[in-house]
């Protein structure tokens, strides 16, 4: 497959299909990142999106029954990332909106936190706060972890930090914190779509997943943050952060030679990518995309990609092209040099996507492949999988309320955490069972209507 390195076109030989769910939505309450698009595609609005549904065909994943059992069923104060510190400890680290992370190990969450920076954390506006933890691949020997937050600030909106933190001992359930060394600080012009998620890749180097910095419709300049390769808004960011002060860059970052971008990009054209994962087997990339008014989508990076990938926001929203005049007009044709998602749904779906992991634990070896993500307005979950060149995917579960965030452990089972209320955040298990049907799901072409 051949990709214009800057742009993110696929030749005609790349193309793979899209699909469009179908499912009911329900409402839900509010949660960082997320909670002015679900206010918003909620509540009253002045206008109503349409939405166009594909003729509907079978579904050709194994057929199996999808369920949550229970882990941690109450005691979370408004979890938002899950994830774990491969030093093989099997411990499970929850973030904590306010500024906290917990520990759950062998089931059991700990009561003392982890760590405790709720005096540097801005976390009272809905969409901000501590939002992810991603650990350095030799955390076990080297204590060091990052973390991705809101500062308070007293003049204006505060700035999205990532901060290195290194403790003296790895092993224990309570960091002693010996250095702290911010690494990259990002102003944001509004409160909302912050972004929030941090993950090393199979590179080893570190991904950092950036909203366009707020407001409705990207109104940031000419073009919008999201294609501006001047800033760092509405991007996935790629860094090394490791054995140096701050960070360098990738000799293979896509935009490094060129004039006027910022280096640290790799792909752009995002509005709020609030949670994105690699398949641990593949490496391949995903990355949910909360939408504005019509659609939300799951964007996809092949493990051989060179990056430069533009997902096309403000031009496009799902399939579709954007009016920045009109959100509600949902049936445009794309933007031509785009990279399209591999699916899309619409807001009788859900209204905030929450993009999830694929499944690669040997506890359930006929999920393995499958990527699951959900939807927090609604409490959907739907699983898709590559087959060939084209997706397919079925509606696994519904009324999964407060669906913040998924995440692994160390095997590569899977995990949701609901962010609920202050004393009432869960975190569950994903498991199955065989089942005889799944549910039919609806398909199409990449950028048909």
């Amino acid at each position: 497959m051949r990709r214009d390195v800057l742009r993110g076109v696929l030749t005609a030989s790349g193309v793979v299909t899209g699909m469009v769910v179908a499912a009911m939505i329900a409402g839900g309450p509010t949660l960082a990142g997320k909670t002015d698009d679900v206010a918003r595609k909620t509540g009253n609005q002045s206008h109503s999106a349409t939405t166009h549904a594909a003729p509907a065909i079978p579904a050709t994943l194994p057929a199996f029954t999808l369920s949550l059992q229970t882990i941690v069923p109450s005691g979370l104060n408004n979890p938002v990332h899950v994830t774990h510190a491969g030093d093989g400890s099997g411990r499970l680290f929850i973030v904590e909106k306010p500024g906290r992370l917990r520990i759950v190990q062998n089931d059991i969450l700990i009561s003392a936190p982890f760590l405790t920076i709720t005096d540097q954390v801005e976390s009272v506006a809905s969409e901000r706060g501590l939002l992810s933890v991603a650990f350095d691949p030799d955390f076990e020997s080297n204590g060091e972890f990052y973390l991705y937050y809101t500062t308070k600030a007293l003049c204006c909106v505060g700035d999205v930090v990532i901060a290195r933190y290194k403790v003296s001992n790895p092993a224990a359930n309570t960091a002693n914190v010996i250095a702290v060394t911010p690494i990259l600080t990002i102003p944001q012009p509004a409160s909302n779509h912050n972004g929030g998620q941090l993950q090393f890749g199979p590179d080893g180097f570190l991904y950092i997943a950036t909203g366009d910095g707020g407001g409705g419709g990207d109104p940031w300049g000419s073009t919008g943050n999201g294609q501006n390769l001047s800033v760092l808004l509405g991007k996935v960011l790629r860094i090394n952060p490791r054995g140096t002060i701050t960070y360098t860059i990738p000799l293979s970052n896509p935009f490094l030679q060129t004039a006027g971008a910022r280096p640290e990009i790799w792909a752009y054209g995002l509005r709020n990518p609030w949670r994105f994962s690699f398949d641990r087997l593949t490496g391949d990339l995903y990355i949910g995309d909360v939408g504005q008014d019509c659609w939300e989508e799951i964007n996809f990076q092949p493990a051989n990609s060179v990056g430069g990938e533009n997902y096309g926001w403000r031009l496009n929203e799902g399939f579709h092209g954007f009016n920045t005049a009109n959100y509600s007009d949902c049936d445009n044709p794309p933007a031509p040099n785009t990279t399209l998602p591999i699916t899309a749904y619409g807001h009788t779906d859900g209204v905030a996507v929450t993009g999830g992991h694929v499944y690669r634990s040997t506890q359930h070896p006929l999920l393995s492949g499958i990527y699951f993500y959900g939807d927090y307005g609604s409490g959907n979950i739907w699983a898709i999988q590559r087959s060939g060149s084209a997706w397919v995917g079925a509606l696994k579960m519904s009324g999964v309320t407060s669906l913040a965030s998924f995440g692994e452990d160390e095997q590569g089972n899977l995990y949701v955490v609901q962010k609920n209320s202050a004393t009432t955040g869960a975190l569950k298990r994903l498991v199955m069972t065989p089942a005889v049907t799944t549910t039919p799901r609806a398909f199409l072409p990449l950028g048909t209507k």
